[in-house]
């Protein structure tokens, strides 16, 4: 297979990018650093080697005017609001609350306290969507209660990954966000397509966890010592579970009956945040402050990321790297759904290497433009996109939930038991992926029902 000087640069440019990752240096700077090089090298070979190879002093321009327009592009400034409001209401005491009262209603139950934790994560996810935040407070809220009540270990600390990671899936998820603006699509119909699939990915973690629990009793004991489930522990559930609910319906049905942007929803779930941990007596000047500091710093780290990826994008276009991509999938002799196949697959394998950031800015504005041509639905294709990345979260060695869980484990717990419980997690993972794949609905039905499609 010949390649054209232009086609040699853009596979330059993408291997270069990849060894430099193992260098250890900031992503950002790796991807903006790329791009003036890059650019420089393509400016003096049409200068000096009469070898235009798509890059000179005019499309560099184009590099500033795109960059212009991210920054003032108004859909973004949902993501320094969600940040805040996950960020708030993991201080807000929520979740202790969940935690106490759920344990009261599902302690009787083999594996019950696996099933709160699967819980309170899937309500965390639907009004954070912030993994390190998700990961750490299901830690150090349920770890210690299973492994004190005889739970294997593994079962615990996968329990605790997978569960964290479904903020960024769930909606409001601030990676679906990130993909509308990539794609040009609706923010709604990602939320909405992406709700479903969701609620699914938890549906399956509880049904492992029981049919595990109950095959194998040793691996999540019943407690000794449970309440009787009475309407008393009903009512303090249904207490414990009204503020985030009404959180989430506050954002999410604000979005999905039209009655404000999602910029708009995100400024609704912030102040709803702040007002529940002013509710629960937990917010301070101190608080604020922390909540503040920590938000600037994650939207700082994003826009970075952000920044540098909407340069070497441009730059690895100018050199033909789109067209390179989308001729080689369209070459494979899989027709449509072997080529989406092969997509997920090789976004499965980045997501060892590369976090999630990284792959949506680069990898999907690369290969979205292909599923669009072959006539494929390109929400339910984001959405699967999505559901695979999820992954990455989970597989070593840049599995950021391994990292968080095993930074506030408690003594005994090591690297090999967090490894351990997070396989057959990846594999329910897959296998809800799977479903998602080949039944569309679970993502079409839902926003063609809400816009009448």
């Amino acid at each position: 297979m010949e390649f054209e000087i232009n086609e040699l640069f853009a596979i330059g440019m993408l291997l270069s990018f990849i060894l430099l990752l193992f260098t250890g240096f900031p992503v950002a700077w790796i991807l903006g650093g790329l791009a003036v090089i890059f650019t420089g090298i393509g400016i003096l070979a049409d200068e000096y080697l009469d070898a235009f190879i798509g890059i000179d002093w005019n499309y560099t321009g184009l590099v500033v005017d795109r960059i212009w327009g991210l920054m003032t592009n108004w859909v973004l400034v949902a993501l320094p609001m969600f940040i805040f409001m996950g960020l708030m209401l993991d201080r807000s005491g929520v979740a202790g609350q969940l935690m106490r009262n759920f344990v009261k209603l599902f302690g009787r139950v083999r594996g019950g306290l696996a099933v709160t934790v699967t819980l309170i994560g899937v309500l965390l996810a639907a009004s954070t969507g912030i993994i390190g935040a998700s990961v750490v407070l299901l830690a150090l809220l349920g770890l210690p209660v299973m492994i004190e009540q005889g739970y294997k270990k593994e079962l615990a600390c996968g329990t605790v990954c997978s569960v964290g990671t479904l903020g960024i899936l769930i909606p409001p998820s601030i990676m679906l966000v990130l993909m509308a603006y990539q794609l040009g699509i609706s923010v709604g119909d990602l939320f909405l397509g992406a709700l479903i699939p969701g609620v699914l990915l938890c549906v399956i973690y509880i049904a492992y966890i029981l049919v595990y629990a109950y095959l194998c009793p040793s691996v999540a004991p019943v407690p000794d010592h449970v309440e009787p489930v009475d309407m008393a522990v009903v009512w303090g559930v249904f207490k414990a579970v009204l503020p985030p609910v009404g959180l989430i319906l506050a954002v999410l049905g604000t979005i999905f009956f039209g009655i404000a942007t999602p910029t708009e929803a995100s400024g609704v779930g912030a102040f709803g945040a702040t007002l529940l941990a002013l509710w629960n007596r937990q917010l301070s000047w101190s608080v604020a402050k922390e909540v503040v500091e920590q938000t600037t710093k994650t939207t700082a780290f994003i826009f970075a990321i952000f920044l540098g990826a909407t340069a070497f994008s441009l730059v690895l276009r100018g050199m033909g790297g789109d067209e390179l991509i989308e001729g080689a999938l369209t070459s494979l002799p899989f027709g449509p759904s072997g080529v989406v196949i092969a997509i997920l697959f090789f976004t499965f394998l980045l997501g060892f290497f590369l976090d999630w950031i990284e792959i949506t800015l680069i990898v999907l504005p690369l290969v979205a433009p292909v599923v669009v041509d072959f006539g494929l639905d390109i929400v339910w294709f984001t959405v699967l996109f999505a559901v695979c990345l999820q992954t990455s979260f989970l597989t070593p060695p840049v599995g950021f939930a391994l990292f968080y869980l095993k930074g506030v484990a408690p003594e005994g717990v090591g690297v090999g038991h967090i490894y351990r419980g997070v396989v057959p997690f990846i594999l329910l993972q897959l296998g809800g992926l799977s479903l998602v794949f080949i039944w569309q609905d679970l993502v079409t039905w839902l926003p063609s029902v809400a816009y009448d499609q």
